[in-house]
């Protein structure tokens, strides 16, 4: 009666192929797990690598818009030329179709040069009195084919198209965007015959028309893929201004000023 008690007391153990089972479940389940874990850490990298692109475009757009603000003040059409300037006011003959006092540091004329990928204006930046000549433009600096640089300075009584030396600093990195900037008339008509600058009559009289400037930005980081296309990461951002054109460039034609 003992030794079938203690026979029916025994308990049977797992045998080595059953360890070996639930030991490769174990690796499976964990595989698993771990390659979600993986993913979701990617598609979080991606995505705030996209809220540094969207802050850093947002940010961009920011400045450029206060910039735009602030274009073509003081110009010549707010003051009084024939009063007595000490030193005189400078005087051009160089572009007969603008105003004669384009060259002068004390005035701005506005918008200077236009295009797809570069503007370049005047107006009192910092609110002190004092014109800057600004400058966005892509590699400006000749060393970032990809970056969208911006220059200021403070204006110098010379030719206001090529007279001004810039000092680039980088706003915006890997963009791809072609064009950045876009320009309406104030009937809603789209410029067009890009580069446009003050150096010509057609030039100065379509610079004196522009009322809204659009700004399209896309910025690729080829060193992030997106977890789920595996394509690098896209960010866009898109803005709209609308400025008082104070323009010098053409000073017969009505201003929105």
């Amino acid at each position: 009666m003992t030794r079938n008690r203690q026979s029916g007391n025994r308990q049977k153990g797992f045998s080595l192929i059953e360890m070996m089972m639930v030991l490769l479940i174990l690796g499976i389940v964990s595989a698993g797990l771990f390659a979600q874990i993986d993913t979701a850490q990617q598609r979080a990298f991606s995505e705030q690598v996209k809220l540094d692109n969207f802050q850093e475009a947002r940010d961009f757009v920011d400045q450029f818009f206060r910039d735009i603000n602030q274009i073509g003040y003081p110009s010549a059409r707010m003051i009084d030329p024939t009063a007595a300037w000490s030193p005189a006011l400078t005087t051009q003959l160089t572009y007969t179709w603008a105003s004669p006092y384009v060259n002068d540091n004390r005035l701005a004329v506005g918008l200077v040069k236009i295009d797809a990928n570069t503007i370049q204006f005047e107006g009192d930046m910092n609110g002190d009195g004092v014109v800057q000549s600004v400058m966005y433009q892509i590699n400006g600096s000749g060393t970032c084919s990809l970056c969208l640089q911006r220059s200021q300075v403070d204006k110098v009584s010379a030719n206001t198209l090529t007279g001004q030396t810039q000092n680039w600093g980088t706003e915006v990195n890997d963009l791809l965007s072609n064009p950045i900037f876009t320009y309406f008339k104030a009937d809603g008509t789209q410029v067009t015959g890009l580069p446009l600058d003050i150096s010509t009559l057609a030039g100065a009289q379509t610079l004196a028309s522009v009322k809204t400037i659009r700004v399209s930005l896309i910025i690729r980081d080829n060193a992030v893929l997106d977890p789920k296309s595996r394509q690098p990461v896209e960010t866009t951002f898109q803005g709209e201004v609308s400025l008082n054109n104070c323009s010098m460039a053409a000073p017969g034609q009505t201003m929105s000023c």
